[in-house]
C-alpha cells in the first residue's frame, strides 16, 4: 500500500533522524480562539479506522483507543466554537508510529500520526474540501532534541500527544480557509453542482476498501442533525 510504502521510506530509522528538526508544535494547550473560523459550530466528529497501517519501529497500539483519543482531542479543541453554524469533521487514521524506546546520539525514533479529513457544512449537505487532506502529525519538540518519546512516555501518553497535535494542525488548516465559515447567507458555493444536493453518506459509507488513505466522507447532515461523536 501507498502508507505502507510512505513509512518504510519515510519513517525507517535513519529516516526518522532526519524528522527531528521537523517535530510538532504542542497541541497539549489549545490556546486563543482562531477567529478564521467564524460562524462554526461542532457537531459531528467521527474518526474511521479501516486499513490503519502500524509504521516501523512502532510499539502496538489498539487503533480504536487511538481513534478514541483523537475525538477526544477534536471535542476539546473544538467544542469551544459556539457558531450558529453546524459542521462535522471526518477524519480517517491512515498510519501511525508509537516510538520504541531508542539510544540517545545513535537513534532515537520519533512518533508519528497520519490522518485525512474532510470537513462537512451541514446545511450544504456536502464536504467543503475537494479532496480528503491528509497530514502528517509529529510528536511534539520536548525538553530535549536527543531523547525521543519512545524512551519518556508510554504508549498511551504517545497517541494522547499525537492527538493533540492532529487536533491542533485541523485546526490551523480550517483557519486557512475562513470562506467556508462565513455567515449563512455569505457562503460561497466552492463546488460546482448540477442539481440538488444528494444526501451525504453516513459513518457505514466510509471507504473500506484495502489500501484507502482518504477520510471517512461520512457524516449525517440536515438542518436538524443531531449532532455527536460517532
Amino acid at each position: 500500500m501507498a502508507i505502507a510504502h510512505f513509512l518504510t521510506k519515510t519513517l525507517a530509522p535513519l529516516g526518522l533522524a532526519a524528522l527531528i528538526a521537523g517535530c510538532s508544535a504542542s497541541g497539549e494547550d489549545v490556546g486563543v480562539m482562531r477567529p478564521e473560523l467564524g460562524d462554526f459550530r461542532l457537531c459531528y466528529n467521527i474518526v474511521t479506522t479501516n486499513d490503519a497501517v502500524q509504521g516501523p519501529l512502532s510499539r502496538e497500539a489498539d487503533v480504536e483507543v487511538f481513534a478514541d483519543r483523537i475525538r477526544d482531542e477534536i471535542d476539546r479543541r473544538f467544542s469551544r466554537y459556539e457558531g450558529d453554524r453546524l459542521y462535522h469533521l471526518a477524519l480517517h487514521l491512515d498510519a501511525y508510529v508509537l516510538a520504541v524506546p531508542g539510544i540517545p546520539l545513535v537513534a532515537s525514533p520519533r512518533s508519528a500520526l497520519i490522518v485525512s479529513a474532510n470537513v462537512w457544512d451541514d446545511a450544504l449537505g456536502r464536504p467543503l474540501n475537494e479532496e480528503p487532506q491528509q497530514f502528517t502529525v509529529l510528536e511534539s519538540a520536548g525538553g530535549s532534541a536527543i531523547v525521543g518519546s519512545g524512551l519518556t512516555m508510554s504508549a498511551e501518553e504517545q497517541m494522547t500527544m499525537l492527538s493533540q497535535n492532529a487536533a491542533l494542525r485541523i485546526e490551523t488548516w480550517l483557519a486557512e480557509h475562513p470562506e467556508w465559515f462565513t455567515q449563512p447567507g455569505d457562503l460561497p458555493e466552492t463546488r460546482e453542482t448540477t442539481g440538488p444536493t444528494a444526501p451525504a453518506p453516513t459513518p457505514a459509507a466510509a471507504p473500506t476498501a484495502p489500501g484507502t488513505t482518504a477520510a471517512a466522507a461520512g457524516a449525517e447532515t440536515g438542518a436538524t442533525a443531531t449532532c455527536g461523536r460517532r
